[in-house]
C-alpha cells in the first residue's frame, strides 16, 4: 500500500495543527474492517452498474443540455422553512417554461407528502414516485436534474448521495430567506442572457515546501490538470494559473468576485476544520487555506492566512462563475465522522454538532451583489487517492473530464457524473472483497486501498443548481 495514500488533511483553525493525523497503512486496515461498509448501498450501487449497460445515463435520444428533454425537478422536505418556496418563484418559473415546453410531465416540483419524508432512502423515494430503481433514468417519471433544497440534517447527505448516481443532483441551502432570493436572481440573470463572461478559466494551488498535502495536490493534479486542460480548450477558453508563489489570498480575493474573477475556477489547498461545538465551526469550517500560511511548523493564529465566507466582501461580483474546490470541508460537513480512527471503530464520533454545508459556498452562491451558480468540492475530507495512482503518477481523468465537459457548456449536473460513476464502479468492485472480512481475515491492501477511494468519491458533491452551466457566449473564444 502506498505511504502517502491518505496525506491530505484539514488544518484546525483553533490550533493551526493538522485536524487528523495522517493515518499509517495500518490504521487504514482496522478503519476498513470496523463498520464502515453499508453492504446494502455497495449492492445498490452495484446493481445500478450492470443494470445501465448497454448504455449510460438517459433513454437514449435525449440531450443533456436541453432541459425539455431532460427534464427538472425541485425536492423539498415535507415542511420546508417558512418563505423559502416563495423566494425561489423566480427560479422556479424559468425551469417549469424550460422543462415544460414540450411536454408538462419533466418539471417536477416534490413537496409536501411528495417532497423528501423522514428516513426516505432512494429506493422509497423513486419508487414513490414510480420511477425504476436502477438502469436509465426516465425522466418523465422523475425528471434527470434535480435540485435538492434544504439543510443536509433534514434531507441527508446520504440521500444525495444515491440519487446522484443515477440523476444529476444538486443541493442549496442558505442562512436566510433573502439568501435563496439572491441565488435565484443570479441563475435566472444567467440562464436569461444578463450575465456572460469571457471564456476565461483560472486555476488556484497552493504548493507549501514542508507540506506534503499541498506538494501533492500541486503536482499530481492542479499542474497536469490545468495542462490538459489549456491543451484541450486551445483557442477557445483562456487558461490562467495560480500556483504555488501565486496561491496567495490576495490573489484568490482577486479571482472570487475581484478583478481576476473567471467563469471557472478550480482550487486546491487544505480545508480548514474545527471540533464539534467550536463557536466558528459553522462559519469556518471548509474555508480555503493560502500560499501566505508559514507552513506545517508555524504555531500562531492561522486567521490571516485562509479564505473564509467573511472574506468575500460586500464588492465583490461572482455572477456567472462556476467553481470546484479539492479541499477538506469544501462543500460541507456530516455530523459524525465518516473515516472514523482506529479507537472509534464500534461508534464514530461526532464532528459536529449537526451536518451543514460550507459556509463559503453558501456566501458564494447567495452573494447580493450577484452569487456563483455552483460550487463542486467535498462533504467531509478530501483524500489524495482521488488524484494519485501511486509513488509517483496522477489518475485525474475524473476531474479533467467534469472540467472539460463544463468548458464545453454542459451543464454542470451532468458535468459531475463522472465522479458518480466512479463511485458506483468503485462500490461495485469493493462488494465483490466484502468476503475478505468474514471470519476476522484481514483484507489485503488492495481492498483497504478501494474501500477509502470509494466513500472519498461519493462525498464530492454539488451545491447549486444542477442545471447551470458556463455564463459565457457559446460563440465567443477567448
Amino acid at each position: 500500500m502506498s505511504e502517502n495514500l491518505l496525506n491530505l488533511n484539514g488544518l484546525n483553525f483553533e490550533t493551526g495543527s493538522y485536524l487528523h493525523s495522517p493515518l499509517s497503512p495500518l490504521e487504514i486496515r482496522a478503519l476498513a474492517t470496523g463498520e464502515a461498509v453499508d453492504r446494502k448501498e455497495l449492492e445498490a450501487m452495484k446493481d445500478w452498474v450492470e443494470s445501465r449497460a448497454p448504455h449510460f445515463g438517459m433513454v437514449q435520444g435525449r440531450d443533456y443540455k436541453k432541459l425539455e428533454e431532460t427534464g427538472w425537478g425541485v425536492i423539498f422536505a415535507l415542511e420546508p422553512e417558512p418563505g423559502v418556496y416563495e423566494a425561489l418563484q423566480p427560479l422556479l418559473n424559468l425551469r417549469k417554461a424550460q422543462a415544460a415546453a414540450k411536454d408538462e410531465t419533466l418539471y417536477k416540483e416534490y413537496k409536501g407528502t411528495d417532497g423528501y419524508l423522514p428516513e426516505d432512502t432512494k429506493q422509497m423515494f423513486i419508487k414513490r414516485h414510480g420511477a425504476g430503481g436502477s438502469g436509465v433514468v426516465d425522466p418523465r417519471k422523475i425528471p434527470y436534474y434535480l435540485l435538492i433544497v434544504g439543510d443536509p440534517e433534514t434531507i441527508p447527505y446520504l440521500f444525495q448521495y444515491q440519487m446522484d448516481v443515477q440523476y444529476g443532483v444538486g443541493r442549496i441551502h442558505f442562512d436566510k430567506v433573502e439568501d435563496y432570493a439572491n441565488y435565484a436572481a443570479s441563475v435566472v440573470a444567467a440562464e436569461t442572457g444578463k450575465i456572460r463572461l469571457p471564456k476565461k478559466a483560472a486555476f488556484w494551488g497552493v504548493a507549501k515546501n514542508e507540506d506534503t498535502s499541498t506538494m501533492l495536490s500541486s503536482k499530481y493534479l492542479v499542474d497536469p490538470l490545468q495542462k490538459a486542460v489549456s491543451e484541450d480548450q486551445k483557442d477557445k477558453w483562456g487558461i490562467e494559473s495560480f500556483l504555488g508563489e501565486h496561491a496567495t489570498k490576495k490573489n484568490l480575493g482577486s479571482l472570487l468576485g475581484g478583478v481576476d474573477t473567471p467563469a471557472f475556477l478550480f482550487g486546491a489547498t487544505h480545508g480548514m476544520g474545527g471540533t464539534s461545538g467550536s463557536e466558528r465551526q459553522y462559519s469556518t469550517q471548509g474555508a480555503l487555506i493560502c500560499q501566505d500560511w508559514p507552513g506545517p511548523k508555524w504555531e500562531g493564529p492561522l486567521r490571516p492566512y485562509y479564505y473564509a465566507a467573511e472574506d468575500l466582501g460586500s464588492e465583490a461580483k461572482l455572477g456567472g462563475t462556476i467553481a470546484m474546490f479539492f479541499a477538506c470541508y469544501g462543500a460541507g460537513t456530516p455530523k459524525f465522522n465518516e473515516f472514523r480512527q482506529k479507537d472509534n471503530l464500534a461508534e464514530p464520533n461526532q464532528i459536529a454538532e449537526k451536518a451543514f454545508v460550507s459556509a463559503l459556498p453558501k456566501r458564494m452562491l447567495s452573494h447580493p451583489n450577484g452569487g456563483a451558480l455552483a460550487v463542486i468540492g467535498h462533504v467531509e475530507r478530501a483524500w489524495s487517492c482521488s488524484f494519485q495512482a501511486g509513488e509517483d503518477s496522477s489518475q485525474i481523468q475524473s476531474y479533467e473530464s467534469s472540467v472539460k465537459k463544463l468548458l464545453d457548456g454542459y451543464p454542470v449536473g451532468y458535468a459531475t457524473e463522472e465522479f458518480n460513476s466512479r463511485y458506483a464502479e468503485l462500490s461495485s468492485g469493493l462488494l465483490e472483497m466484502m468476503p475478505q472480512l468474514k471470519g476476522g481475515m484481514k483484507p489485503t491492501d488492495e481492498f483497504v486501498n478501494l474501500w477509502t477511494e470509494t466513500y472519498d468519491a461519493r462525498n464530492f458533491s454539488l451545491i447549486g443548481d444542477p442545471a447551470v452551466r458556463m455564463a459565457v457566449d457559446p460563440s465567443a473564444s477567448s
